[in-house]
């Protein structure tokens, strides 16, 4: 397989590696961070892989350090390899070039269908690179349906499923189909703090602080290196992932529960407006054929929660999954 060591993102940690491989689509290539476990009690190497949701990439999301801290530290800490990847669009993997074209040109860019690939593609690089026969997915949102068109698929090349926040399918709406996405949209930092503050309850204290999104903000247009030179700023998004969360609200579930094989968990807040608690009754039970199933319900949380105030709780919840039968302690 042809690959080279790609340095032009910035490291988050000493120790991380970075790898440009090929994805599905000639051409265009996959970006990943890795970071091994200093230490680790696990007899055989475990490794995580993170798949994002549908507006930002994965050193966003479980490597960004809040007061010195991320979800992939607590993961290296309980023993975990940890990789993230980008997907076409996001992050610091290639663009789409219809990207360059106006949106309303080409349909919704990054469906889960080639997400899959990309997820693929993935994956089998990690295992050969570490020569495991397997390896563990932890999903935001969106990314719940590539990691399940994936693992419906290839159930041999996967550990356990942490699916946190997920989009399940809500039944299809009598008089009304789901609407028409152009290929790709800008978000800015303002719709980026409206979406993440929209679901706490206006009585109630806010679950992330300005302080910590203004630092995430800065990161966050760093994603995109031509965010700053529009007005206002703001990052280049495939629609792709949307458009399918939409579908998902009209009766179109991207992948079908029933052909995931391995252990999974569901990881939700208790406000979070994109998975109700109908929604996860719906797709916990959909899940027919695996040998595990775990629905957590963590409080005083969002869509979000891997930003928020109880983060802490979706680690542990997360580490304590991920381990199966190994009851070594979670690190808090």
């Amino acid at each position: 397989m042809n690959m080279t060591v790609f340095s032009a993102a910035e490291k988050l940690d000493s120790r991380e590696e970075h790898f440009r491989i090929p994805g599905p689509r000639g051409g265009l290539s996959l970006f990943l961070r890795f970071l091994p476990a200093a230490v680790t009690s696990f007899r055989t190497r475990r490794a995580v892989l993170y798949v994002h949701g549908a507006t930002f990439p994965s050193a966003l999301s479980i490597a960004h350090r809040f007061d010195g801290r991320s979800w992939r530290d607590a993961l290296n800490e309980a023993g975990f390899d940890v990789w993230g990847l980008d997907f076409y669009g996001f992050g610091h993997s290639d663009r789409y070039p219809e990207m360059d074209q106006p949106p309303s040109d080409n349909p919704p860019l990054c469906v889960a269908d080639d997400a899959a690939k990309q997820l693929e593609a993935a994956t089998r690089f990690i295992l050969a690179h570490q020569g495991l026969d397997k390896l563990s997915l932890i999903s935001h949102s969106w990314g719940s349906m590539p990691t399940g068109l994936f693992a419906g698929s290839h159930s041999a090349l996967i550990d356990r499923l942490v699916l946190f926040a997920p989009i399940a399918r809500r039944g299809p709406r009598r008089y009304e189909g789901p609407p028409k996405f152009a290929a790709w949209r800008i978000v800015t930092l303002e719709d980026q703090w409206n979406r993440f503050v929209e679901d706490v309850p206006p009585h109630e204290p806010p679950v992330l602080s300005r302080i910590h999104f203004a630092q995430w903000g800065e990161r966050y247009l760093d994603s995109d290196r031509e965010s700053r030179s529009r007005a206002p700023a703001g990052v280049k998004t495939p629609l792709g992932p949307f458009s399918e969360i939409i579908k998902a609200w009209h009766g179109q579930l991207a992948y079908d529960p029933s052909k995931v094989r391995s252990p999974v968990a569901i990881i939700r807040g208790e406000w979070d407006g994109l998975m109700l608690d109908e929604d996860a009754r719906w797709l916990f039970d959909a899940f027919t054929q695996a040998p595990q199933k775990r629905d957590i319900k963590i409080g005083r949380a969002t869509h979000l929660m891997h930003l928020e105030a109880t983060r802490l709780a979706l680690w542990r919840e997360s580490i304590d999954f991920l381990r199966g039968d190994d009851a070594a302690p979670v690190p808090s």
